[in-house]
């Protein structure tokens, strides 16, 4: 039985490839294929719009980890693009939930580690405070959240690229649910940001 949307809205954030990858046949690290795109207006577009009305942010360790080695430099860089700033601000200010079976002590401010099932924690989240619950680009915790049909949101990058290997989002046996289209923009490129909202 699927679980029912209440209080926070869970949002999640990702990028694809068109065979529906989140990384290439290379492993975690492998995102060849997404490097042309990440940069674009659209792409820079949509990450600004992931944030917007997010108060809390979602990681595993590595997503956690790479992205606090990158962003907080970016926050301070005045030339730096203003929504990559805005992001980078936004990433460092708010308040972090990091997934981790191995850290005990978290290494950046406003940070809680975890070390729970995803969809308990999200459960607690809900029930408490304001504003979107983003799960950012972390896969292997969008994952279970999918499957117990608790993510209210889905921003999607498309790159038009077959990777032809990698980890894909979307696996045989989820639930089936349906999903109505919020917002879609088409880069010069060809990558298309995608927003979702689960219809219930």
């Amino acid at each position: 039985m699927s679980e029912q949307s209440s209080g926070r809205r869970v949002t999640a954030n990702l990028g694809l490839t068109l065979d529906g990858r989140y990384h290439g046949p290379g492993g975690p690290g492998d995102f060849a294929a997404f490097a042309p795109y990440v940069t674009t207006e659209v792409a820079r577009d949509q990450l600004a719009r992931i944030w917007k009305d997010a108060t809390t942010a979602v990681l595993g360790r590595i997503n956690a980890e790479g992205f606090m080695g990158y962003w907080p430099p970016v926050a301070a860089d005045e030339d730096a693009d203003p929504r990559d700033r805005g992001y980078a601000r936004w990433l460092t200010e708010t308040e972090k939930v990091v997934f981790s079976t191995t850290l005990t002590e978290a290494p950046w401010e406003r940070t809680r580690l975890v070390n729970a099932p995803v969809t308990d924690v999200v459960t607690e989240l809900r029930s408490t405070g304001a504003g979107d619950i983003l799960v950012n680009s972390s896969a292997s915790l969008i994952k279970p959240l999918l499957a117990a049909d608790m993510v209210d949101r889905l921003y999607l990058m498309i790159f038009p690229e077959i990777a032809g290997g990698g980890r894909r989002l979307f696996e045989d046996g989820l639930p089936a649910t349906r999903w109505a289209l919020a917002h879609q923009e088409t880069g010069k490129l060809g990558e298309m940001a995608m927003v979702y909202d689960r219809a219930r």
